[in-house]
Formats: C-alpha cells, structure tokens, sequence
C-alpha cells in the first residue's frame, strides 16, 4: 500500500501543474480529484429531500421550485467559507473556533452535528426497508418488527463495511468515491427519467416550470399556484381556515428546504472531508468547483424534477373517490386518512379533539356517520386543497409514471433512487459521526474513536423499528429539526467571525472588495437562516392543533436560551490567543 502522503502530495503536485497549464488541463484536474462534495451530495439526497419536494410540489406546484435554489445556494456559500478557512489556515476548525471565536459555540457545534447524525440516520433505515418491501422486492419481506430489524442489521453490515475500508485509505478510499458518485449519479437519473417521461407526453408546461424559479418571497403568507386559485373561489370563512393552513404548511417548507438541503452535520463534514484528503491552500479553487459540481448541480436536478412530476400528480387535484359526496366510498380513498382531522376541523369546529380518530372512538354509530356524511359533502375545490395538504411518498410518485413505463418498472426504478438516496445518507451519516468523535477525544488520526463513532451512529439508526414510530417518532424529529435548524445560524454566525477573524486568518484574511463580497453573502445566508429558526420555533410553540409539536418547541426553545446564556459567558471568560 501506498504512503498517504507521498499520495497527497502527488495529487498536490498534479493539481499545481494542472493550473500552470490552463483552463483545460486545471478542469480535467479537477474532475479526478473532486471528492468531498459528492460526499455533500449523498447526505444532502436523503428522506428529508425526497420527502420535502415531493411536499412541496403537491402543495404549491411548480412555483415553488426556486425554495432548493435558493437554499442549496445559502448553504454552498457557507460551505465555502468554512472551506476557505480551513485550506487558507490548515487549521482544523473545532479547534480553531475553540481558540478563536468561542469554546461554547465549538462545543456546541459539534454535539448538534453527533445529534443529526444519530437521530437522522433512523429514517434513512426506514426509507431502505420501504423501498424494499414497497419498489424493489414486493412482497417478500413482511412489515413486521423482526424483518424491520434482521433487513437493518444487514444494510448496517453492508455500510460498516465500506466506512471502514474508505478509513483505511488507497484504493479502498478511491473505490468509496466512485461509489458515491454512482449512488449520486444513480437518484439523478431515476428522478431525471421521470420528469422526461413527462416531458416527451407533452403535458409539462415548461413556461410555467422556467418560472417557478424566479424566487417570489410572498409565498411566505400567501398560498401558491392552483390551491391559491381554488381558495380564491370559497366563501369569506372558508377562505380564512383554508389559508390559515396552506401558508403555516408553505412557510415549513421553506424552513425545511433550508433544512435538508444544508444541514448542521454537513457544515462539519465538508472541512473535514478535505482535511483527511490532505487539501490545503492550492486547493481551494478544487473545493469551490467540488461543492458546484458534486453538491449543488445534482442536488438542484434531483429536487426540481421532484418537485415537477409531484406537482404534476397531486398539485390542485384529487382521486374520484375522495371527491365522492357518498361517505362510503368517500372514506375507502387513499387520501382520506391525510385528510380527515383537518375536514373534520372545517365541518365540526365545535369538537374538541383535535384528531378524528379519537373524536370517533365514542361517538354513536349514527353520529359518526353524520360527520363523515358533511365531510364526504364539502365541496370539490376544498377537497382539492385538502388533497393538496398530504404528505406523499415515493411509492404515490412512482405510480405516476405507470400508464407510460409499467407498474413494475416505475417501482423498481424510483425504488432503487430512493434507496440509494437512503444508503449513501446513512453512510455519511456514519462517516461524519466518527469524525465527530475523534474531535471530541482530541485524536483527530486515531482510528478507534472514528470506527466508535461510525458504529454508534450507525446501531442507533438500525434501531428505528424500535424508536421511530409513533409519538416516539414525532418527538424525536420534531427536536432533531428545531435543534439542527436553531444551531445552524450559530455555526453560519460562527463562519462569519471567522472569516472577519484576523488571529485565525492572519494573512489570509480576505480584504477590500473580495471581503466585503464574502461579508455580503455570509450576511444573507445568515439573516435567512435565522428567519428560519425563529419562524420554525414560533410555529411549533403556537401550533395549538399539535400538542406535541407545542412541547417540542418549548423544549428547543429552552434549550436555545441556555445555550445563548453559555455562549455569552463564553465570551466574557474567552482568553485572547496567544500568538497572531
């Protein structure tokens, strides 16, 4: 096996010379030895945005599609700062936030980051096993808690594997990047191949879809494309209830846009990454081009195309039996269980449970029939909007796609995306938790912390039959967003003074225009993330139809004001550097 840093700088060597040559030669450079922003990639392309466009195109249609632009551009701006620090520096930042800024927000920083990685890598198993027993292999794998748990236990055997064998460097390593690329490349095609299917049937407005990229910020209060139109046709007071919940519905996914697309763990594994690949100061123009190419563009493509055929499917529109006025057949459609709490809150306000199930329990045959009777009877463009308000999955997406390529080859092909989206997040998952963890212990080359970390991670996340359901599952995705969305205009803060910090950046601190660009940008990515945490906050503590969201937020919330009291003292006991 090679010697690490005779490879290091081998590829220092290549990459100086690359430069010496030109444009042509330097890009060529930099298509061989990109690396970590596909490792963005894998993490970015997981459940939460799978989830989230699908979200969002079925709530506000293809006018939302410029949420993943702008987010995806927030977080790439951060990401190079602090990957300008880090090559500029050589420094590795838990230590130098320590140092420089404040213990209290390095500390911080990465105790949020082994958080996510925990707590997220459970949905991750959750959407493998789905894309199993749903996509992939229909019906040979039964739903029950055993399966769940034996199917997890191998997908964990599976990704321990390749964590460790890319720890140990070489050709392991190199065979761990094109492997992520393939799993990248993999959700692009799938998710590209059902907007083109669309496309080449000619039922794609591409006006509209060019449109939906030009960000309109009013989304912030108001409803969006054909829902805004279908709520625009109601009465006054339906009007009110249905706005009421479109806009608190747009305004989550907008902070989970921001959420999902660059997330607390990501803003750690990006210096990271690089700091084990050996990069340092000629590397910087690599690290730009790789957050670009390997983050960015695919992110933007995967999102946007599912947010398109999403909208396509479900955006304004409803099954035959959910706009049935017979309550019958009105109940046996597949959107009716999405919908019932929020019909049964505009036909019968005066009930004061919150949930229809547990109005149901003991009520009289006779009444429940009369309330599922005026639910089945509101009118066709509520439910529509209703229809609208339901969280899809990829299973519905795919079905989209079944009158044009098949039932069994739509499945498997958004199955295998949606797996693949699921295993590489879990593998980076792993992967930054044992970076995490060597921080922690002060061994940033030891391999013991980092395999402790991957691992820990790793059982947590194989462990969600066991954890993630139920009010178990809300709550700890409820803390796990509210956490991670409130940290992480702290860490951009942190980025901020970084950068603007002359002990850390000596030399290298940027100035004149080139600094106030930086600051310019920084600045905004950092007002929006702190938009999105104080709105995420608010709307769960005010959230008076979801108790558990109510105490989710008052818990984050609390733990935001102790965390700032810890971030002043920080501050005030912060002992200068001792060297410039």
């Amino acid at each position: 096996m090679s010697d690490p840093n005779d490879r290091i700088e081998a590829n220092r060597q290549l990459l100086v010379q690359a430069q010496e040559k030109g444009g042509g030669a330097t890009l060529a450079a930099y298509f061989r030895l990109s690396g970590p922003g596909w490792l963005q990639s894998a993490i970015t392309l997981g459940g939460g945005s799978l989830a989230g466009a699908l979200f969002i195109g079925a709530l506000g249609g293809v006018e939302m599609l410029w949420l993943q632009l702008v987010a995806i551009i927030m977080g790439v701006i951060m990401l190079g700062a602090i990957s300008y620090v880090t090559l500029s520096t050589g420094q590795r930042p838990f230590n130098a936030i320590n140092q420089h800024i404040n213990p209290a927000l390095g500390w911080g920083w990465l105790i949020a980051t082994s958080l996510a990685n925990m707590i997220w890598c459970m949905p991750q198993f959750s959407l493998c096993f789905g894309a199993l027993t749903k996509n992939l292999v229909p019906g040979t794998i039964e739903e029950s808690t055993g399966s769940k748990i034996a199917v997890s236990a191998a997908i964990l055997v599976a990704v321990t594997c390749i964590v460790v064998l890319n720890a140990r460097g070489g050709s392991a390593a190199k065979a761990f990047d094109w492997l992520l690329k393939a799993l990248v490349g993999l959700v692009v095609i799938c998710f590209f191949g059902a907007v083109f299917v669309l496309s080449t049937q000619g039922v794609l407005n591409w006006g509209e879809i060019f449109a939906g990229f030009i960000p309109d910020f009013g989304q912030w209060t108001s409803p969006s494309g054909r829902v805004a139109e279908l709520i625009k046709g109601l009465p006054d007071a339906e009007q009110t209830f249905w706005t009421e919940g479109v806009v608190r519905q747009q305004r989550a996914r907008m902070i989970g846009a921001a959420a999902t697309a660059v997330g607390i763990n990501m803003t750690f594994l990006m210096p990271y990454a690089m700091l084990q690949r050996g990069w340092d100061k000629p590397f910087r123009g690599l690290a730009r081009f790789d957050l670009m190419t390997g983050m960015a563009i695919p992110y933007i493509l995967v999102t946007s195309c599912v947010v398109i055929a999403s909208a396509h499917a479900f955006h304004g529109k409803a099954d035959k039996e959910f706009l049935s006025a017979d309550p019958n057949v009105f109940q046996k459609s597949a959107t009716f269980n999405g919908t019932k709490d929020r019909l049964m809150a505009l036909v019968s306000p005066d009930i004061q449970e919150k949930k229809f199930d547990e109005a149901v329990a003991n009520m009289p045959e006779g009444e429940k029939q009369e309330l599922v009777g005026k639910m089945a009877a509101v009118s066709k463009e509520e439910k529509q909007i209703a229809a609208s308000m339901v969280q899809r999955n990829a299973a519905s997406l795919s079905k989209t796609l079944s009158p044009f390529i098949g039932d069994k080859f739509a499945n498997f092909a958004f199955g295998l995306g949606v797996f693949g989206m699921g295993f590489s997040t879990i593998i980076i998952l792993m992967l930054i938790n044992g970076f995490v963890f060597r921080e922690a212990v002060g061994k940033p080359d030891s391999t013991a912390p980092y395999v402790l970390g991957c691992l820990v991670a790793g059982i947590v996340g194989a462990a969600w039959p066991l954890v993630w359901d139920g009010d178990s599952k809300f709550w700890l995705a409820i803390v796990a967003s509210s956490f991670g969305m409130m940290l992480l205009p702290i860490a951009y803060i942190t980025f901020f003074m970084m950068m603007n910090s002359r002990s850390l950046m000596g030399d290298e601190k940027p100035t004149g225009v080139r600094m106030t660009c930086w600051n310019v940008l920084m600045g905004v990515s950092v007002i929006g993330a702190i938009a999105a945490a104080a709105t995420a906050i608010y709307d769960k503590i005010t959230d008076t139809k979801n108790e558990l969201a109510a105490q989710g937020g008052k818990f984050v919330l609390g733990m935001l004001i102790v965390y700032v009291i810890i971030v002043v003292v920080g501050f005030v006991r912060k002992k200068k550097p001792s060297s410039n």
